[in-house]
């Protein structure tokens, strides 16, 4: 079951910080990591209650040798080739795990695009434009950040580009 707290009075993380700082709303949502789940996103929309479209991951990609953040679906997959393109890019592959933990200050599966330690390049799959919030994730498993994609993307400097797969 999840709780709910207003502008992360509960579990305060670099994401929460970064929103709380520029005064931007969000609600987080903490519930119980089951360290077995086989997909982190999916365990979060099942236990939020929403529709896995609403919940989105964040990947780490390696561009041309540059370090891209994509956040997509937790619903689908991450297109490389429509990453690439979306940042002028060739060649793309995820990050090394351990390259993007370092660089972000996250841990794999707690991955936030907010609050990272390196602002890196950010790309948020176009479908969040038609939603009035998505949930990403507050920097560790089991707590989420719900927010408007807009203010996800002005934090972020995120550009919006049709870069997942269902």
């Amino acid at each position: 079951m999840a709780k709910k707290s207003r502008n992360g009075k509960q579990g305060g993380t670099p994401a929460t910080v970064a929103l709380t700082g520029a005064g931007i709303p969000f609600t987080t949502h903490a519930y119980e990591h089951d360290p077995a789940a086989p997909s982190y996103g999916e365990e979060a929309a099942e236990a939020l209650g929403v529709s896995p479209g609403q919940v989105f991951k964040t990947l780490v990609a390696d561009i041309d040798g540059t370090l891209t953040v994509a956040v997509v679906p937790v619903s689908g997959s991450l297109d490389l080739k429509a990453l690439a393109a979306a940042v002028g890019g060739k060649r793309a592959a995820m990050a090394d795990p351990a390259l993007a933990e370092r660089t972000t200050g996250y841990v794999r599966g707690g991955i936030s695009p907010l609050g990272q330690r390196k602002k890196l390049r950010t790309v948020l799959d176009a479908s969040a434009e038609a939603l009035a919030t998505v949930c990403v994730s507050a920097g560790r498993r089991g707590l989420e950040i719900e927010l408007s994609p807009k203010d996800l993307a002005a934090l972020t400097g995120a550009t919006f580009a049709p870069i997942g797969r269902a």
